[in-house]
């Protein structure tokens, strides 16, 4: 096989996970990952339900802590302090299975609350990057809607929006289309395809193989907490290396 060279590989990487393990109790959610994010590149995280996948992701902004290992962020290992923390997050956008929208908020609210109680943004302008924000997302016409009445594929695309807002360095999604009905999955994947093509540094953890397949530069596949293969999708899905992926990939049709 031809050797593949990672978007952006000449540069210092935006993510390092060095031998990163974390445990529940007696189970083991992580068992020794090491990986590395360049700037820029969009990389999936696949594999059977359980296998890691989220929680890898939820350690990377620090909402749940390692137990041995090391995470760095744009060359520093993640901080200890909850100030230093909040600090990283701002520059790590989260978008997750669920909404996590204030029900009793716009759309609207919704984008422009961090702007003015994180960022410190005059309402004005607050509202106006809202706006600019909702419009990217296709929602330019439900500034005033509050979420029960928006459909679950314009919920997320609040929740996109909102996560944009503070002017990420990277785009954490943790299956974000898992929640929604079928027909709304499309316009949700649809904007992080427009991300991507803008240049977005993302980790997506997804069951989308199809998204995986087309939009990803890398795929990293997980069992058990570990890592079984990464590479480009076109190795991933086309020759894959190990057996258990192979057989992962065939029971989704995916059996190239």
């Amino acid at each position: 096989m031809t050797a593949f060279t990672r978007k952006n590989a000449d540069k210092p990487p935006v993510l390092v996970y060095e031998d990163v393990r974390k445990k529940y109790g007696g189970f083991t959610a992580l068992d020794g990952v090491s990986l590395h994010v360049n700037a820029g590149e969009v990389v999936c995280l696949i594999g059977p339900s359980g296998s890691g996948k989220s929680t890898l992701l939820r350690c990377t902004n620090a909402l749940e802590t390692i137990d041995s290992g090391t995470v760095r962020f744009e060359g520093k290992p993640l901080p200890k302090a909850d100030a230093d923390i909040r600090k990283v997050r701002q520059r790590m956008g989260m978008v997750f299975q669920s909404f996590e929208l204030f029900p009793h908020k716009t759309a609207l609210e919704n984008v422009a609350i961090g702007l003015t109680t994180v960022r410190k943004l005059p309402a004005q302008a607050a509202e106006e990057r809202a706006r600019a924000l909702l419009a990217k997302v296709g929602l330019a016409d439900k500034t005033a809607n509050y979420p029960a009445n928006l459909s679950g594929g314009q919920q997320q695309r609040v929740a996109i929006a909102r996560a944009l807002a503070m002017e990420p360095h990277v785009m954490l999604f943790d299956e974000p289309t898992s929640a929604l009905d079928p027909e709304t999955v499309g316009e949700v994947l649809n904007v992080m395809r427009d991300l991507a093509q803008e240049g977005m540094t993302m980790i997506v953890v997804t069951h989308e193989m199809s998204f995986a397949r087309r939009v990803a530069n890398w795929v990293v596949v997980f069992e058990r907490g570990r890592l079984l293969e990464e590479g480009p999708p076109q190795q991933i899905f086309e020759a894959p290396t190990v057996e258990r992926t192979r057989d992962f990939l065939s029971h989704l049709g995916w059996d190239d």
